[in-house]
């Protein structure tokens, strides 16, 4: 019986709840606290902070350049002044060194082929396409065809004349360039004996000669000049070679060009009024 009474027992369910360390919605209203104050916490921020958060390389790495331009002293502004020139003058000569406005190749075919076209009904246009002068060959052009029926001599002079200042207009702000290309580097090699005269001036008047960690971090401090003088000048030079060779190369096209002009002009009759 005492066996039976205890099965009997523990198969009658209790009607009692079982409890629970937590309650049912304890779960769900923890859950709602923490994203209420995360929430609450990010929009407390200010957005600098939030930006700093999100991208703490970008931040980095410009106070670093920020720091590296201080810690190079007054010979650095000067620098900073000579790569803005460098570069303004890089961009001016990509957009006026371009074929389209110094040698057109339609145009350029037109005036190979200039015997061909007097008298036919395409030159007028040709010559209304000299007058606008939208370009170096058509202005050149123009100056050989208002000197047509004179002697070769006499239109050769009158295109050479108008030539030297075409030529001038493509060399426009390379003498700028060149005076970057020399000027950066002596500007950051001056910083440098700058700062290390600096920096052993201040260790000859404590006396502590010793402390090499120091002396390296100062020399390498005044290294900065000549690290951002040399920086400048490498772009430039390559910038120049590039655009001289360019200019070089339209001269020599422009003068084979015109020649071939000057000898139809000086056969031809001159353009009716």
């Amino acid at each position: 019986m005492p066996e039976r009474s205890r099965r009997a027992s523990h198969s009658i369910p209790s009607d009692k709840p079982k409890s629970h360390p937590f309650p049912p919605n304890s779960k769900r209203k923890l859950k709602t606290t923490l994203s209420k104050s995360l929430t609450t916490s990010t929009s407390n921020m200010h957005p600098i902070l939030i930006t700093a958060q999100q991208s703490p390389a970008s931040d980095s790495a410009l106070q670093a350049a920020v720091d590296y331009f201080r810690a190079g002293g007054h010979f650095m502004y000067p620098l900073l002044a000579c790569l803005l020139i460098g570069f303004t003058v890089i961009a001016y000569k990509c957009l006026t060194l371009r074929r389209r406005q110094i040698i057109p190749r339609l145009l350029a075919e037109k005036v190979d082929s200039f015997d061909s076209i007097v008298g036919s009904p395409h030159e007028e246009s040709l010559l209304e396409q000299f007058r606008r002068g939208q370009s170096s060959l058509a202005r050149l052009a123009a100056v050989a065809i208002n000197h047509r029926g004179k002697s070769a001599q006499d239109i050769s002079e009158a295109v050479q004349t108008s030539a030297r200042h075409e030529v001038l207009q493509l060399s426009s702000g390379m003498t700028s360039l060149d005076v970057v290309i020399i000027v950066a580097p002596l500007l950051g090699l001056l910083g440098t004996a700058s700062g290390l005269s600096f920096l052993f001036q201040e260790m000859g008047k404590s006396g502590d000669m010793s402390d090499a960690q120091r002396i390296a971090q100062g020399i390498a401090v005044a290294l900065n000049t000549t690290v951002f003088g040399l920086a400048i000048t490498v772009p430039c030079v390559v910038a120049q070679s590039f655009f001289n060779r360019k200019i070089e190369s339209f001269t020599t096209e422009l003068e084979m060009a015109l020649s071939k002009l000057v000898h139809a002009c000086q056969s031809s009759n001159p353009p009716k009024a």
